[in-house]
């Protein structure tokens, strides 16, 4: 189903009787929304008990900020030593070395360490990095990662600081749709920060609606309003989490390729396809390479975007359908 940016959409859906659900917890930093449709007789406790393990699961295996993570552990390995990893970790490593290869090392998830050196980590830089000066080149991650698929293994080829914030979160909508999904639920709208997944619609047969969220600092205003059905969507913007060093105020998203923030590119890039965590690492990627690239390849890839560049023009890719996180 494709929908012009505002415009109603006409499929309509069997009209069923379900009850209306809103669940929500904390999760990476932040709050995981389910809101859905679902007979009366389910029990909303234990379906809200298995969403939160769902996400704690994914924040055990993938928080860089917490010492005792899965991926962690295999930060702190030498080279060339195997380390055996959860499937759901292995899963979100093997897609994203293959976006990093796909998109030229636009998304890497061997920026571990720019990523700290900038302030966006767990030790916030004092000023900028000595790194930015001299840039000398820079593998990535898809270079330096072996894994082993059948026994679930991985392993650094050279020294490499591994971060899954641009995907992980995609992840976790996945598998918050995965749990609705194993209890039977079909109509629900998922959703962590700028992350969400739709399925069915809502039950007497209207879309979903999602706001694509104007660009602007310290606020949340509309650029307008988008309708869903099903399908994944996520938003990668550089307007909302800052640093600032020696006076100059820099974007949390950084260029590998360059080995500092992206100064110029478009404020947000909202991206649909299959999965959430795909989703949310082409996101990434896409504000990185720009309209012009980003968007011939989200096209060659058979994925919809929205480009919004400063000031605020919404500039389309092949997408009319698709937004960020406001909920209705």
């Amino acid at each position: 189903m494709r929908t012009e940016l505002g415009q109603p959409a006409t499929q309509s859906l069997p009209i069923v009787s379900l009850v209306r659900k809103v669940i929500n917890g904390p999760t990476m930093g932040t709050r995981y929304s389910a809101v859905l449709y679902a007979p009366s007789g389910i029990d909303h406790r234990e379906v809200g008990r298995d969403l939160q393990a769902a996400v704690d699961a994914v924040d055990a295996q993938m928080s860089t900020w917490k010492p005792d993570s899965d991926l962690m552990r295999l930060n702190r390995l030498k080279t060339g030593i195997w380390c055996d990893v959860p499937s759901q970790l292995g899963a979100v490593l093997a897609a994203g070395l293959e976006i990093g290869r796909l998109s030229g090392g636009a998304f890497d998830i061997g920026v571990g360490d720019l990523v700290s050196a900038w302030g966006f980590g767990s030790n916030p830089a004092a000023e900028r990095p000595q790194a930015t000066a001299n840039p000398g080149p820079r593998r990535p991650a898809h270079l330096c990662i072996e894994m082993d698929t059948e026994r679930l293994r991985v392993r650094k080829l050279t020294n490499v600081t591994l971060d899954l914030s641009g995907i992980a979160k995609g992840f976790g909508v996945d598998e918050l749709a995965r749990v609705l999904g194993s209890h039977g639920i079909a109509h629900f709208l998922v959703s962590i920060d700028g992350e969400l997944r739709a399925s069915g619609g809502k039950p007497h047969g209207t879309p979903w609606r999602v706001a694509v969220e104007k660009p602007k600092a310290g606020s949340r205003e509309p650029e307008g309003v988008l309708e869903l059905t099903d399908g994944a969507v996520a938003t990668s913007g550089n307007y909302r989490h800052f640093v600032d060093i020696d006076g100059v105020r820099y974007g949390h998203t950084i260029d590998p390729r360059r080995q500092e923030p992206v100064v110029n590119g478009p404020a947000a890039v909202t991206v649909l396809a299959e999965t959430c965590m795909t989703a949310d690492a082409w996101a990434t990627a896409l504000l990185i390479l720009g309209p012009s690239t980003g968007g011939a390849i989200a096209a060659a890839h058979g994925m919809e975007s929205i480009f919004i560049n400063r000031p605020h023009d919404l500039v389309l890719g092949t997408a009319r359908r698709v937004g960020p996180t406001k909920e209705n």
